[in-house]
């Protein structure tokens, strides 16, 4: 969840402890202090004032400043930080409750206690191995770091000076986070902490926002992405597995040996290991996969190869060198990552999920398991989006051998890309709610049942104002969302602001009816003029108003024709899907929308008359 999201499930004393860490930011003058001053003059300078989406914007601005801030954090050998960050950095981690939290942090205790002995044990063996001695290498260094506080008779611990040097000692003898953890935890005593004292921290920190009345933890994708690039995740886990499980046997073996993994294991637990290790994506890819004697050109073609034939990205991604082509692969993933879109609709998803769960045996297990999900939440669509988690990455969490049977089961091609074609199957789900616009609009759920649509009836107002804003999008018109977030108050929501320049803006309400007739004109006039109100003290003009509901009473068309001050106009659900195909039809790349502003009641007929000749 976006940070803007996240400030609406929070009050005011939970959000403090984030506020005031960027608040603190903002006052060292940040390199990017003058357009945070732009927009946080808009309102009276105090972000702690701003809105929900300038906070996000801000922070976008701090985020280098917000990495300095944290990698301090780390000077401190008795916070766990490490350990913290590494569970909520994890794909699905960033909302959960507050005993999942103690569950996952419980077992990483036990995974860390057990391993660090056993990595103690193979120290202290002095088998002559190479890896054996860089462990004991950079162990000894750890040992004097911490340790030599006693000389001068202060506490234990490794200062921030001697974490820039442990830090080159790290990257020159390739150590994987996870490796150095170990060490560390071998040599600092590593005592379990009480969860309120673990959270307390993180909320101080600003990594989480804490919902006390829910026992809820918010880590902002924005802060997700911040704590990866600090532990040098160049990718999420996801797309890391995605890559790891399209490579060779004898590849995953490599990365195994280098980094001390039991190549006893099956592959699928070979590569869940590797992820935990928190090695470097472009170490991994670059030169772990590969044997010393391998040339820059094999690579380069090794790297096409996985590139468009075995993840089949339809995508160019260009390079000239190795390295560029493979920086430009990882911009590519985390653009595609942050997306909003989908790939489908979340009613396809919705219904992918189903479907999955029917055809695929043990599924729920699976997907719990590959993305620590809590026992008690529902794997829905909206429950896994509110966790990052699209279509396309619980697609790719499945073997080869149970997508292609997934396939057959449902008739979807196995030809090209088989997730894709997966996902352009469920993606016609769009079409289907379209085709159902005027069902609705008037909230008929049998004619919806009817037509294998399922959707309760709590949600039927959401969707019109989703489909409505879906249909006025192809016709090729700016729908606003953020402004419109922007400009709503909790009192007063705009479902609908179309932006036709820098100062106009058309609004449209929309109102679905079980009776079909919309009647309350006193009401919704009061409604539309508190929008109207709204939108000009943030400095904008309205150009027009449009209601869109099933139909209208004679009286509420009568008394919008007398009220010359709204500059209202009214379409019913039926005149604007037909609207609509006919824009489809239609040579236009853009709706002329003027073409709406004449009439009271628009007149479909001779709007699909005009656009068609």
């Amino acid at each position: 969840m976006k940070i803007s999201e996240i400030l609406n499930y929070v009050n005011t004393f939970e959000k403090n402890h984030f506020l005031r860490n960027v608040e603190q930011i903002i006052s060292e003058k940040p390199k990017n202090h003058k357009k945070i001053e732009k927009i946080l003059n808009q309102i009276d300078g105090q972000i702690k004032n701003a809105d929900n989406l300038s906070v996000e914007s801000v922070f976008t601005l701090v985020e280098e400043e917000y990495k300095d801030c944290i990698i301090k954090e780390f000077a401190s050998t008795t916070s766990q930080l490490d350990i913290l960050i590494d569970i909520l950095i994890r794909d699905g981690n960033s909302l959960m409750s507050r005993e999942w939290l103690l569950k996952l942090y419980e077992k990483e205790m036990r995974k860390i206690t057990s391993k660090s002995k056993a990595i103690k044990v193979s120290i202290e063996s002095d088998n002559g191995d190479l890896r054996t001695r860089d462990y004991r290498l950079y162990r000894d260094c750890v040992e004097t770091a911490f340790n030599n506080d006693k000389l001068h008779n202060r506490d234990n611990k490794v200062t921030a000076d001697e974490q820039s040097i442990l830090t080159t000692l790290i990257n020159g003898l390739d150590l994987s986070h996870e490796e150095v953890k170990l060490i560390n935890y071998s040599v600092v005593p590593l005592k379990k902490l009480e969860i309120d004292e673990l959270i307390n921290y993180l909320v101080k920190v600003g990594i989480i926002m804490y919902s006390k009345k829910h026992h809820q933890i918010y880590v902002p994708d924005e802060v997700v992405i911040a704590l990866r690039s600090i532990r040098g995740r160049e990718v999420s886990d996801k797309v890391f597995r995605r890559v790891l499980k399209q490579l060779k046997d004898s590849q995953i073996n490599l990365i195994a040996k280098k980094h001390n993994i039991d190549r006893n294991l099956d592959t699928s637990q070979k590569i869940k290991e590797i992820i935990n290790e928190g090695t470097g994506f472009t170490k991994v890819m670059l030169y772990g996969i590969h044997r010393e004697e391998t040339s820059k050109t094999e690579k380069k073609a090794v790297l096409t190869d996985l590139i468009e034939k075995k993840l089949r990205i339809e995508d160019h991604i260009k390079g000239a060198s190795l390295e560029d082509k493979f920086e430009n692969l990882i911009a590519y993933f985390n653009e595609k990552d942050q997306e909003e879109n989908i790939s489908t609709s979340v009613h396809g998803y919705e219904k992918l999920l189903i479907d999955l769960h029917s055809e695929v045996k043990g599924f729920a297990k699976l997907i719990r398991s590959a993305f620590e999900l809590q026992d008690n939440i529902e794997l829905t669509a909206k429950v896994l989006l509110m966790h990052n988690l699209k279509p396309i990455d619980i697609l790719y969490t499945l073997e080869n051998d149970q997508i292609k049977d997934f396939c057959a089961k449902k008739g979807v091609s196995i030809r090209g890309n088989e997730i894709q074609n997966i996902l352009k199957q469920y993606k016609d789900t769009q079409n289907l709610f379209l085709e159902n616009y005027i069902n609705i609009s008037n909230r008929d759920l049998n004619e919806l049942k009817a037509n294998n649509l399922e959707i309760k009836e709590a949600d039927l107002g959401a969707q019109y104002e989703a489909l409505t804003k879906l249909i006025f999008q192809k016709m090729g018109l700016k729908v606003d969302e953020p402004l419109r977030k922007k400009i709503n108050t909790a009192k007063d929501q705009i479902d609908i602001l179309l932006r036709l320049d820098d100062e106009e803006l058309i609004i449209v309400e929309c109102k679905t009816k079980k009776d079909r007739k919309f009647n309350s004109y006193s009401s919704a006039s009061r409604q539309v003029k508190s929008y109207k109100d709204l939108v000009g003290k943030c400095g904008f003009k309205v150009s027009k108003t449009f209601i869109v509901a099933p139909s209208f009473s004679d009286d509420f068309i009568n008394e919008c024709g007398l009220d010359y001050e709204l500059n209202l106009s009214l379409i019913t659900s039926k005149a604007l899907i037909d609207i609509y195909n006919a824009f489809l039809e239609s040579d236009l790349k853009e709706f002329p929308y003027k073409i709406l502003f004449r009439d009271v009641l628009i007149d479909s007929e001779r709007v699909v008359k005009s656009i068609l000749k």
